[in-house]
């Protein structure tokens, strides 16, 4: 196999491995795939100011998540579908994230279940919630993961409709026979309309809840005593509300592109919700992250960690829990690298003055 450097590399072998379908559903994003792309290179946007001359040679990443310690500000962003790049699916996927120490976020869209994932071994995990119309339906989701140990819910709140992903509708993407969505197995299913609808992906699209609002993050509270963070959230108003809600979190997302087109990148609106919610709850943030560089970038804007998606599909189909296991380590190796080169010897130490971003340096040439 090639030599990997960086996580990218994983996504130039996956794009070998995987069939076009599958390669393209997960890559891909809406329409033009504006965000998408920058997504990434607001990244390259953002150039470092550091600080020398400061003993560097112990440096502690670790941190602390609603409560729960983990050994780096590195997280698992929950994204659909794993088994369509490796036979074991989330399951491999949370053993690499308990392995490295940190969060696995589960999705609503995936091909394992709850348990499963519960039962590959130990590890902190949270679950990712798509409110679907039947409210009976989600209060069954919620004690499964209740029941299995979870210990947060994200709720997705960009999506009340799907975006216009057109690599998929090019591909016609379609479920293989052997992948299933696991989370919706043994639910009351009662109203499935099994006549009118080809299999249980596309009833479960159908069931989004497009009416979906600020009275559902209330009515959710109500039946749950899990943390509910908000995932989907790029403008103050809404950070304002959400916090008004009594939520335990945001997630500043865009859902990697894969919505709405033209939307910022995700570290552009990152700012302006920290700023907004002026340490009232942690501030999350995922979309672009292919770095460790990109993790202090955003940690320096005042993020209080990262979830990273795609590169943990293409590590993983590439090779399975190890690959997981590595690219999660080397961003966390690269991170370490940047902290120390920039003078830093703990997260606290990270600060809005180690970075410039286009914005100072707009202001800087006016001055």
């Amino acid at each position: 196999m090639a030599l990997i450097t960086n996580v990218s590399d994983y996504e130039e072998l996956a794009k070998q491995k995987l069939s076009k379908m599958v390669f393209d559903f997960y890559a891909s994003g809406a329409e033009d795939q504006w965000t998408l792309k920058e997504n990434r290179e607001a990244f390259s946007r953002i150039s470092f100011r550091p600080r020398v001359l400061i003993d560097v040679s112990h440096i502690n990443m670790s941190m602390s998540v609603l409560g729960y310690n983990i050994s780096m500000p590195i997280m698992v962003a929950p994204t659909a579908l794993h088994k369509l790049a490796h036979p074991e699916g989330e399951v491999a996927s949370a053993r690499a994230a308990a392995a490295a120490g940190t969060i696995m976020m589960l999705s609503s869209w995936s091909s394992c279940s709850i348990e499963e994932v519960n039962l590959s071994g130990p590890g902190l995990r949270f679950f990712q919630l798509s409110v679907f119309k039947d409210r009976n339906f989600v209060q069954q989701l919620v004690r499964r993961v209740e029941d299995a140990g979870y210990k947060a819910i994200a709720v997705t709140v960009d999506a009340p409709r799907l975006g216009r992903r057109e690599a998929d509708i090019r591909n016609r993407f379609a479920l293989p026979e052997n992948v299933v969505l696991k989370c919706f197995e043994g639910l009351d299913l009662s109203s499935m309309d099994k006549a009118n609808v080809s299999g249980l992906a596309a009833y479960v699209a159908s069931q989004i809840n497009s009416s979906l609002s600020w009275k559902d993050i209330k009515w959710l509270q109500t039946i749950t005593q899990l943390p509910i963070l908000v995932k989907g959230v790029i403008t103050a108003e809404d950070a304002r509300i959400a916090i008004e809600c009594g939520v335990a979190g945001i997630i500043v997302s865009n859902h990697g592109g894969r919505q709405l087109d033209h939307l910022p990148a995700t570290i552009s609106c990152l700012e302006e919700v920290v700023r907004e919610a002026k340490g009232r709850v942690p501030v999350f943030l995922d979309g672009g992250i292919r770095r460790g560089t990109d993790v202090f970038k955003a940690l320096a804007l005042g993020a209080s960690g990262v979830f990273i998606g795609r590169p943990v599909l293409f590590a993983l189909a590439v090779d399975g829990e190890a690959g997981v296991k590595k690219a999660l380590q080397m961003l966390r190796d690269e991170l370490e690298i940047a902290m120390a080169l920039s003078g830093c010897t703990s997260l606290k130490e990270i600060t809005r003055g180690h970075v410039n971003t286009e914005a100072d340096r707009i202001r800087l040439s006016r001055l």
